[in-house]
């Protein structure tokens, strides 16, 4: 035990059964009833970030807020760039399932362009305002507000949850806000995507389109694109956030205690 948490073996990164067995003289099955005793999977790996925003409690409780309790009379959109998708097609035709045998396709591909979906996710309804353009800048920001401003009933005040993306806080973006006074913005904090829903609706995107689409060019990966938000828009579904702020900071809390004492 020890040694499988506070050493490495020569030559590796990590412990395997075989190589734990041979530095101790336990045998591979007994290594792996003790990991598996304690819990330990040496050949795994999972990622983190935590945020260094000095403003983290604050905007951690402003877009909670919004979940919990969105003001009366407004909606509250969930708003970021899906960039750089790209038209992949695969160098030989990809092959049907059929019984007994998964789909198959080629391990390489052709690169056909890439797109840009801006996508504005209302937590309410779940429906989904969107547009999509070959550049990625603040022009193109705020002609996705422009469509915003359009398809958002006059008498609604708008308030967006943002990323803190350059091309969100430019002079011309900051100009246009001011002449619309019904949007008001709201960041997110450094690092932290997890709390803006519209990532968890760009992951179904990729999942059931994109991840296993095979494209030609740019204008097939955008009409299947747009198919698909038509398709999704006929039978929205809004997300069920259920974390508190208090509960976020809580968690994160615990995760920093535990990680405090890990030398690095």
């Amino acid at each position: 035990m020890v040694t499988t948490l506070e050493q490495l073996p020569k030559n590796a990164t990590h412990w395997s059964r075989k190589s734990m067995a041979d530095h101790s003289g336990l045998s591979k099955s007994t290594v792996g009833r003790i990991w598996r005793k304690f819990q330990l999977k040496p050949h795994l790996t999972d990622t983190f970030k935590l945020s260094t925003d000095p403003l983290f409690v604050e905007k951690v409780y402003d877009v909670v807020g919004l979940y919990f309790n969105p003001p009366e009379g407004a909606v509250v959109l969930s708003v970021d760039e899906k960039s750089q998708i790209q038209a992949l097609d695969r160098s030989q035709p990809v092959l049907p399932i059929m019984p007994g045998m998964p789909e198959r396709r080629t391990h390489d591909y052709v690169r056909n362009g890439l797109t840009t979906l801006f996508a504005a996710f209302d937590v309410a309804t779940g429906e989904v305002i969107s547009a999509l353009h070959r550049r990625h800048r603040a022009a193109e920001f705020k002609k996705f507000l422009i469509r915003i401003d359009k398809e958002v009933p006059a008498h609604l005040q708008i308030h967006l949850i943002c990323d803190n993306y350059g091309t969100h806080k430019t002079p011309a973006i900051k100009a246009w806000l001011a002449k619309h006074p019904r949007f008001h913005m709201h960041f997110t904090p450094t690092g932290s995507s997890w709390i803006n829903q519209v990532e968890r609706w760009f992951g179904f995107l990729a999942d059931q389109m994109i991840r296993r689409g095979a494209h030609k060019n740019v204008q097939a990966l955008e009409a299947d694109i747009r198919k698909w938000v038509k398709d999704w828009n006929e039978d929205p579904k809004p997300f069920i956030w259920t974390k508190t702020a208090e509960e976020i900071l809580d968690s994160l809390a615990r995760f920093c205690r535990r990680i405090s004492g890990a030398g690095h």
